[in-house]
């Protein structure tokens, strides 16, 4: 008979698997709305900057730290950013989270299982809205700290593909949970989180896009649709 986990983790991805939408620009315009609304005129050379990463001429750190700095400016003050995040991950709480999503929220919280949200997105704002979604902890992008402002910069990885399953591997030794004494859900939209998906003992491919429903027929992942 096999052993029952010690561990049960549920982790989930954020944007488009939790969320209707991606969050990190409309974050971005609604803060330099509130803000500073001069910081509006500069959408342009944020445009520029993801067609420069849709031609791999920068990588989506470097696409992140530009459309920081145009937007929110090269330093935002720790008050300030926690205040704008949570007036944001209100809004996304209220509207924009698929019913399906908190229905498994639910029910993998109601079975046992230790909500993790890990997500690219930047932990200062994802983590008001994984608080109002009821997750226990956070796996996602840092950014740097200096004097109580936060940095237009990355600290250490961006939390993306391969990146990330090291990071949720890392949350996972300094927390004490040894991967062999545990039991991982893992749910994503994205073909980027298939190193996750992989590793966990089940992956879900949710609201899938086009490559990862073919990846997931191939992998035997289950496809799962949240958006109906």
């Amino acid at each position: 008979m096999e052993t029952p986990a010690s561990h049960k983790l549920a982790i989930y991805d954020m944007d488009k698997t939790i969320t209707h939408a991606p969050t990190w620009m409309s974050f971005l315009v609604r803060t330099a709305r509130s803000e500073a609304p001069w910081r509006l005129a500069l959408l342009p050379f944020a445009g520029l900057a993801t067609a420069a990463y849709a031609l791999k001429a920068i990588d989506r750190a470097q696409l992140k730290q530009m459309t920081q700095r145009l937007l929110l400016g090269h330093r935002l003050h720790i008050a300030d950013a926690r205040r704008v995040a949570g007036s944001f991950a209100d809004r996304v709480v209220a509207t924009g989270v698929f019913a399906g999503a908190r229905a498994q929220i639910a029910a993998d919280r109601a079975a046992g299982y230790r909500l993790v949200m890990a997500t690219a997105s930047y932990r200062f704002y994802a983590a008001a809205i994984a608080e109002r979604l009821g997750f226990d902890d956070v796996v996602a992008t840092e950014v740097e700290h200096l004097d109580e402002m936060l940095r237009a910069r990355i600290s250490g990885e961006n939390c993306y593909g391969p990146g990330k399953l090291r990071m949720i591997e890392a949350w996972m030794a300094a927390q004490g949970i040894d991967r062999a004494d545990t039991h991982v859900r893992f749910y994503s939209d994205h073909v980027s989180d298939a190193p996750v998906l992989g590793w966990a003992d089940e992956g879900f491919a949710v609201n899938a896009h086009g490559p990862l429903r073919t990846l997931a027929r191939e992998r035997g992942w289950p496809i799962v649709d949240w958006e109906r």
